[in-house]
């Protein structure tokens, strides 16, 4: 393998531990100590050493459980522990120290925050008073996450990542029509509830910074995982109970967006648009598909998907994926190769610095660095696994920049959101970067959204058949108001000098600037950021196209879906020899939106400290790579392919998805070790199974996997999905029911902890949103305004806060630079036609959302 045989070659030159790359990071004044065991805190931790964070991971003699997650190492290292874990250093306390307690809490007293995961795994944690810990350091910023949160229903449940997504609605609508739905493999609620929890204590150090003080907050990981079920769930709130599960790589309510095999190797193919149909069907010859009005839209395309296929999928089988992604630059469709792992390995691609040396032991091999991609303060580049109790060299200037404060601002007020006295201007559109936004106004920043009259946010509608315009069906979408809650709105026309102007001392008065247009559009625009620094060198700017600014890709058009398409992560999943699967409808968009909120606010605290702003350069493919981290460290070790389980699992035996009584009802079931595996045994009637010897080890059970599912099965089948559900939690079994997104609107344990909130707004009235799954209290941190109408807070933004009079207003609304009411084409002012051409630098932007923006 051609990564493997060039790392070995470097490592005759050099030991791997000097090669890693080394920089004073921008976080390397705080001291964070790690608790309890679980993948969520362990990745939230993680990303604070990423920026040079000293970070004390917390142990038990025998280590950490998750050091013996599969997928394993040749060596028997657990590569999903590494991924989570390198860069730290290890403490092992003894719970049977008599000086365990005293050890533990002098360690937290002595730092900035503390994370904590004792209740997914305690893993023999000593008993410590968090609360007498709290009132003697009141600096200190604590984080616990549980699986659903301290209160509701499944507040004791016995829970698994695959568990918790089926209960989230992310299993159901994937796989074959028949059933059972598909399963994707584990690590993925670790890694977007870490992301979550390191947005929460982030900004609790942002506030801090500012004289607050320490904050206490609750991640629940069932509710971040949320994240990624947001848009089909409020889809579903507008259509209706229409989404199904139609097959694998197919979902509603796209078509073409799936994986296809090519004479040489996978291609993803996503299209939307009525344009990149028709230039889909160019590419490969089909004029009659091109040219059928019933095709002209996804509801045509996706009711008549068999014969699509049967016609395109044969065309496809005549080039390679190579060839026919270069065809699909040329014609701005969104294709992509799909590749398998030894491809990310091999693609010079991952010289920007994706995947980065670790060392495991004795053994040396790659997985996924930062994805914040900050260009001032670097992350590091790789690191070494501590083996327990084992000390890393730090890079803690703790004392040199702690308790620097902003001269922006002054002291906060300890009782508001963290990041009350930000302001964010935001360029993004669609979901990935408005998602971004959204959770910085969430958490009270104020957030200024840019549109024009003439291009709004995509989200509000592309096309515009008869009487969308005229009956400002633009201001009736409900995921346009789904994700741009708590901000305010204001339009400028930036193709325009005075719309251009204005925008910049929008800027001068900012401290982040989020764009998610192509990467060369704001440039072209004249709001790059050469540009902006000059007006204000403390301003953070981040640009979060698809494939990164340098990237040789930088031209691909991609969605949501090509982002996981291209990121390896669908090799992994499914059986074996079948096609490589997607997961999700457009799993890039939340994962690119939470990943890019987390970068900003450590670029912020490294402007807070120093007065230097940066430039962010987020590639949103490699925000999806993580998800096969495992894959990529086992493979660059021992270049074995690797293995596909379907449903089942490396670890846990059983595990899968069961048919329950009813139409297409099918609940998750999990043993996840011998003691759960009893219980389960008895539940279905076989007590003989739970006092089998041969029985008791995972390894065991597996000589007789077929059987045990089959005696689930017909367990399940006698009963409704969440009785099944009620009785295996009763007896400590892991079980989640495979939910539809629109169930989650009556989910039980959501309405008790008040997740959904209801909003007014105008076009629309009383309508859902969802919460952030991080809380400082019992309850939610409130929506307090809905999304803002098309140029809502113009007088309120260009008067309040850059001081233009009525009648320059006025003279900017005659101009129709500003405006309160989507432009038709065809009323578009002489200005920003001709050379400016609209499609190339306002509707050629890398990240369009997959919804029916075609005809919506």
């Amino acid at each position: 393998m051609q990564a493997q045989s060039s790392g070995q070659e470097a490592a005759q030159d050099q030991p791997l531990i000097r090669r890693m790359e080394s920089s004073m990071g921008a976080l390397s004044h705080l001291r964070v100590v790690e608790i309890g065991s679980s993948a969520a805190t362990s990745y939230c931790a993680r990303l604070f050493a990423d920026f040079g964070a000293d970070v004390q991971k917390v142990e038990a003699p025998a280590g950490d459980p998750l050091r013996r997650s599969a997928p394993l190492t040749p060596g028997g290292q657990s590569a999903w522990f590494a991924f989570l874990n390198f860069n730290k250093s290890s403490i092992v306390i003894d719970v049977v120290d008599t000086d365990a307690i005293s050890r533990l809490t002098a360690l937290i007293e002595g730092c900035d925050i503390l994370i904590d995961g004792r209740d997914v795994d305690p893993m023999d944690c000593p008993p410590i008073d968090i609360a007498a810990i709290r009132q003697r350091r009141p600096g200190l910023t604590y984080l616990e996450a549980s699986w659903f949160g301290r209160e509701g229903p499944y507040a004791g449940f016995a829970a698994t990542d695959s568990t918790v997504r089926a209960l989230a609605g992310l299993v159901k609508l994937v796989g074959p029509v028949e059933g059972p739905p598909l399963h994707a493999p584990d690590f993925q609620t670790g890694i977007l509830a870490g992301l979550w929890g390191f947005i929460a204590a982030a900004s609790s150090e942002l506030a801090r910074m500012q004289g607050g003080t320490g904050r206490s907050w609750s991640l629940s990981i069932f509710e971040s995982t949320l994240a990624l079920s947001e848009y089909p769930m409020f889809e579903a709130f507008k259509s209706g109970d229409a989404m199904r599960r139609m097959g694998i790589n197919r979902f509603w309510q796209n078509f073409p967006t799936g994986i296809y095999a090519t004479k040489k190797g996978w291609l993803g193919v996503t299209t939307i648009t009525p344009a990149q149909w028709r230039a889909f069907c160019d590419m490969l010859g089909l004029i009659e598909l091109r040219d059928d009005p019933a095709f002209v839209l996804n509801e045509g395309r996706l009711q008549h998907r068999e014969q699509i296929e049967r016609q395109f999928i044969p065309r496809l089988m005549t080039r390679t994926a190579r060839e026919w992604f270069a065809e699909g630059l040329k014609r701005k469709i969104p294709i992509v190769p799909a590749p398998d792992i030894s491809d990310l390995l091999q693609d010079a691609e991952n010289e920007c610095g994706a995947i980065v040396p670790v060392l495991l032991g004795e053994e040396e091999g790659l997985t996924l660095g930062s994805m914040q991609r900050l260009t001032l303060t670097p992350p590091r580049r790789g690191g070494k696994v501590p083996a327990p109790g084992e000390q890393q060299a730090g890079e803690s200037t703790r004392g040199h920049l702690s308790g620097t404060t902003s001269a922006s601002s002054g002291r906060i007020d300890a009782d508001g959101p963290p990041l009350q006295g930000i302001r964010v201007i935001d360029f993004s559109m669609g979901w990935a970067g408005p998602l971004c936004t959204r959770t910085l106004a969430d958490l009270g920043a104020e957030v200024i959204k840019v549109e024009a009259i003439q291009y709004p946010d995509w989200w509000r509608g592309v096309n515009r058949p008869a009487g969308y315009v005229a009956g400002q069906m633009y201001e009736k979408a409900v995921r346009f108001c789904m994700m741009n809650r708590n901000k305010r709105g204001i339009t400028l026309d930036l193709k325009r000098a005075q719309g251009l102007a204005l925008a910049k001392r929008l800027v001068a008065r900012a401290n982040i600037v989020v764009g998610n247009y192509s990467v060369d559009v704001l440039p072209k625009l004249g709001l790059g950021y050469d540009v902006l620094r000059t007006l204000n060198p403390r301003l953070v700017m981040m640009s979060m196209s698809a494939f990164g600014t340098n990237s040789v890709h930088r031209d691909c058009r991609a969605y949501g879906s090509t982002l996981e398409q291209g990121s390896g992560l669908p090799s992994v999943i499914g059986n074996p020899g079948g096609p490589p699967a997607m997961s999700h409808i457009a799993f890039g968009d939340p994962v690119g939106g939470l990943n890019g909120c987390a970068a900003v606010l450590v670029a912020l605290m490294h402007a807070r400290n120093t007065g230097q702003g940066q430039f962010i350069d987020l590639a949103q493919i490699e925000c999806m790579m993580p998800f096969a981290a495992p894959w990529i460290t086992v493979h660059s070790i021992g270049g074995t392919p690797p293995v596909r389980y379907g449903n089942r699992h490396p670890q846990f035996v059983p595990h899968g998805c069961f048919r329950c009584a009813g139409d297409d009802n099918w609940i998750m079931v999990a043993a996840t070790d011998a003691e759960m595996w009893q219980r389960l045994a008895i539940l279905i009637g076989r007590v003989d199974w739970a006092t089998d010897v041969s029985l008791k080890s995972a390894e065991g059970r597996r000589g007789i996997e077929d059987m045990i599912e089959g005696g689930i099965e017909a367990w399940t089948l006698t009963r409704d999905a969440d009785q099944a559900m009620s009785e295996l939690q009763a007896v400590g079994v892991a079980a989640g029911v495979a939910r539809l997104p629109i169930d989650l609107f009556k989910d039980r344990h959501l309405r008790s902890r008040a997740f959904l909130q209801e909003i007014e707004r105008a076009f629309i009235g009383l309508h859902p949103q969802t919460s952030m799954p991080i809380r400082e209290s019992r309850g939610p941190y409130a929506i307090c305004t809905a999304a803002p109408t098309l140029g809502q807070h113009n007088r309120e933004i260009l008067s309040g806060l850059l001081g233009l009079s009525d009648a320059e207003i006025a003279q900017l609304m005659r101009e129709e630079i500003i405006g309160t009411a989507m432009l038709p084409e065809a009323e578009f002012p002489k200005a920003t036609k001709g050379a400016s051409d609209p499609e190339c630098e306002v509707r050629a932007i890398s990240r369009q959302p997959l919804s029916r923006t075609s005809h919506s």
